[in-house]
């Protein structure tokens, strides 16, 4: 089933050329389906790349989907021009009278900061107080997942002594979650971070469960027991170049970069990267959307409210 995208964006035209199903509002409106109201804060500093990949896994799941592309007000993309925002985004103080299925809020390469030196930190905390109340169930990814630990429960990222780097075998903790049904026993997933979390913490708030983890690349999937925060350490999301093209570009700033571990053939660079994630990052983001948004979420997003916002 297709998502519903804003007119003209350009990660439509990339999406069409790969055979998924996107469909634009005035073609939606004539379906007598409810669709998922889906929120997307883009933290990243190239927001159409990210909208691509988020919106490449979200249209496999069979239902239509509303999309808003969300910025932040408190800090301008240096990477993105200002009129593609204008034009494709929204900022939290249009939405924040709207409630949502689900959200997704990106990860954004400022790890190696104080989460209150971050330009958009009240903004963000501002996002995910709102969470609360106005959102079935939250997807935090990266950087996002971190900031998310530490503001609802106060657990602390750690930096590393050397970037977590490559894609690394992951295991399963709880065969019996529906956010991983149906995974294998063992499989892959891009990291692209130089902070950790700590299992130890996790393990002392009796409200989160750690899901899933790797032996080199640490705790990977974490959730709260009622479904209403999911919380990814990697970046299931990534393309199959998105490594490589990091690579290149920590070469060229001369930044004393790693070769990222298992992702080229014979470690060679100069070969196309091997991809081993991708069934991985449809079925999680698949199972969220169904067990943990679409089969929790209330067919009337404002039954509690006397009318719905003028948006």
């Amino acid at each position: 089933m297709p998502i519903i995208i804003p007119p003209n964006l350009p990660a439509a035209n990339t999406l069409i050329k790969e055979n998924i199903f996107v469909m634009n509002q005035p073609r939606a409106v004539h379906q007598d389906i409810r669709p998922l109201e889906i929120a997307i804060v883009n933290l990243m500093p190239l927001k159409s790349v990210t909208e691509t990949q988020l919106l490449r896994l979200l249209s496999n799941f069979p239902l239509q989907m509303n999309i808003d592309l969300i910025n932040t007000e408190t800090y301008t993309s240096q990477h993105t021009p200002v009129e593609y925002l204008k034009t494709f985004y929204k900022t939290f103080s249009e939405i924040k009278g709207k409630k949502y299925d689900g959200m997704i809020i990106t990860g954004a390469p400022v790890e190696k900061m104080r989460f209150g030196d971050v330009a958009y930190w009240q903004e963000l905390t501002a996002i995910m107080d709102y969470t609360r109340d106005n959102v079935t169930s939250t997807f935090h990814i990266c950087w996002a997942a971190q900031a998310a630990l530490y503001y609802h429960y106060g657990i602390h990222n750690y930096l590393l002594p050397r970037k977590m780097f490559g894609v690394f075998k992951h295991t399963v903790n709880n065969r019996h979650c529906e956010l991983l049904r149906g995974f294998d026993d063992e499989f892959w997933v891009p990291h692209s971070r130089y902070t950790e979390i700590k299992r130890e913490e996790i393990e002392q708030v009796p409200d989160l469960e750690i899901l899933s983890e790797s032996e080199e690349a640490g705790v990977y999937l974490v959730a709260s027991k009622d479904k209403k925060y999911i919380f990814v350490t990697g970046h299931s999301e990534y393309d199959s170049n998105t490594l490589k093209q990091e690579y290149e570009r920590d070469l060229a700033r001369g930044e004393d970069i790693q070769l990222p571990r298992n992702t080229f053939p014979n470690d060679d660079p100069q070969q196309e990267p091997v991809v081993r994630w991708r069934s991985h990052a449809n079925l999680l983001f698949n199972n969220w959307l169904n067990y943990y948004v679409y089969q929790v979420t209330p067919y009337d997003l404002y039954a509690d409210e006397e009318s719905q916002p003028d948006l």
